[in-house]
């Protein structure tokens, strides 16, 4: 059973690696165009959130037998700080302003998790208040690609899900939910179930609309999940099989 939990822990930290990095060809797109467009950057701050939440659940000190939890979000709130910095970089000024205010309070909540899950509470207590804060915003951020299931039903057009994607969304949740299950770890087994429920959900979605062309008058989503709303032709994104989640609860 402990090699069984390690192999899917492995895994998950595979699959979950690329979900943080799908949205690279959204942030190169960014630096070559000096301009964050109409992308939403509300997406990276609330992952780096969870990131922070579940890297912290994972250590030793919290919950027990979950290292390979911290080790990829703790990458993932590495690579979430540089799209966020990158973002408030290249945001006009009011976009700029509230993403900054969004990213102090991502900080500040954690920071006051962490201090008090350290100081104030000990054993399971600890556990217990570390891990509902990381399922509430790991199933939050599991919830982000709605827009794009709504979206495929409406237009009966899968060209803004690409398949590989809802793949490794599948993937990711399914393998973290074993490791939830098997490490018996309900703060990891269950939002990483409802993050393979819908990544199923998706690939039927998927298997169901994949011949159609669609209207091609949809809003475009970008690679975090959400929907831009630039209706600009020339510069429209042509999907990828780069979230999510971007993305991205492990």
């Amino acid at each position: 059973m402990e090699v069984l939990h390690f192999i899917f822990g492995v895994f998950g930290n595979a699959t979950a690696l690329f979900l943080f990095l799908a949205p690279t060809i959204t942030f190169t797109r960014i630096i070559r165009s000096k301009s964050t467009e109409q992308f939403s950057g509300i997406p990276y701050v609330m992952t780096l959130l969870n990131c922070l939440l579940s890297a912290w659940y994972g250590l030793p000190f919290v919950s027990k037998n979950n290292l390979l939890v911290s080790t990829i979000n703790g990458t993932g709130a590495g690579i979430e700080t540089i799209y966020v910095l990158v973002f408030i970089f290249y945001a006009p000024k009011t976009e700029k302003a509230r993403i900054l205010g969004l990213f102090a309070c991502v900080l500040t909540v954690f920071s006051a998790v962490a201090l008090i899950s350290l100081f104030a509470l000990h054993g399971n207590g600890r556990k217990l208040f570390c891990g509902l804060a990381a399922t509430i915003f790991s199933i939050i951020m599991y919830a982000s690609p709605l827009s794009i299931m709504r979206l495929v039903i409406k237009t009966k057009s899968v060209e803004f899900m690409p398949f590989f994607l809802s793949l490794f969304v599948f993937l990711c949740g399914t393998s973290w939910f074993v490791y939830g299950l098997l490490g018996r770890d309900a703060f990891v087994a269950i939002p990483n179930g409802f993050g393979c429920g819908l990544g199923f959900m998706q690939l039927i979605l998927y298997s169901i609309y994949r011949n159609n062309k669609g209207s091609g008058q949809a809003k475009k989503p970008t690679a975090n999940g959400t929907v831009e709303m630039g209706a600009e032709k020339s510069h429209q994104e042509k999907p990828t099989n780069a979230k999510l989640p971007h993305l991205e609860h492990v």
